[in-house]
């Protein structure tokens, strides 16, 4: 069987569990609900009276940092929890393809949610005259951030079987990676007398940082590298963890 179907087999399954059950609705309405309160409420996105979409993506890395270890805790843990990983190891399919169906699968489930955003775009054409391509590059910037936090959130659930532990595990690692490219973080460190070359090569590696150039209506090789980087990182982490657990 081509590894693709097989892949794509996987996906489906996974991306079908995620609507077999209310906990995906009421995702999507919390997101919604955030992003859209952080937006128009927190920074004031009527009252600047500026057609651009910033302020929107300036939340996004806050949002994915509590929802989408939430939406990926699951994973591998609940598989492990309910003794069906090692049915599922036994079928015609490698661990690999597992991987890459159940990460696809929940980044297409954010994708999801992502999309139903499109009611602020509306807005933005409504007020003025925005950027077309700048809210382009901020969309992809925003979904290969996600997919980051995914890879990670796949990660931390091939570590445990308990659901509870793999959700902080993913939110302490996001949380790391973005506070080490949060400006207020960098500048206390510089403060601290840490040499700026230093905290440069430290804030490059944060998912704030790269995001920022995207906000803002730039893309960059370099960027998307750095998403395609961590993902690949993540998932390769995951399989020998995985690979390990099975072994053992």
């Amino acid at each position: 069987m081509c590894p693709c179907k097989q892949i794509k087999t996987i996906f489906r399954r996974e991306f079908k569990s995620y609507f077999d059950s209310p906990v995906a609705y009421v995702f999507l309405v919390a997101f919604l609900v955030l992003v859209g309160f952080l937006t128009f409420h927190m920074t004031r996105f009527y009252e600047n009276r500026q057609a651009n979409l910033m302020p929107f993506f300036f939340w996004h890395p806050w949002v994915y940092l509590l929802l989408v270890p939430a939406v990926t805790m699951g994973t591998w843990a609940e598989e492990r929890r309910n003794g069906t990983i090692e049915l599922l190891l036994t079928l015609p399919v490698t661990l690999t393809q597992c991987l890459l169906g159940k990460f696809l699968a929940a980044w297409a489930f954010i994708g999801v949610a992502l999309a139903l955003t499109f009611p602020v775009v509306l807005t933005t054409y409504w007020l003025g005259n925005p950027d077309g391509g700048a809210i382009l590059c901020g969309y992809v910037g925003s979904y290969l951030m996600a997919g980051a936090a995914v890879a990670i959130g796949v990660f931390a659930s091939a570590l445990s079987r308990s659901q509870v532990i793999s959700f902080i595990v993913a939110l302490a690692f996001c949380f790391f990676l973005m506070i080490i490219g949060f400006d207020p973080v960098v500048n206390a460190v510089t403060a601290w007398g840490v040499p700026s070359g230093i905290v440069d090569a430290i804030s490059q590696c944060s998912l704030l940082t790269h995001f920022d150039a995207m906000r803002r209506g730039v893309l960059d090789l370099y960027d998307i590298g750095y998403y395609v980087g961590v993902i690949v990182f993540m998932l390769a982490a995951a399989q020998v963890v995985t690979e390990n657990r099975k072994a053992a």
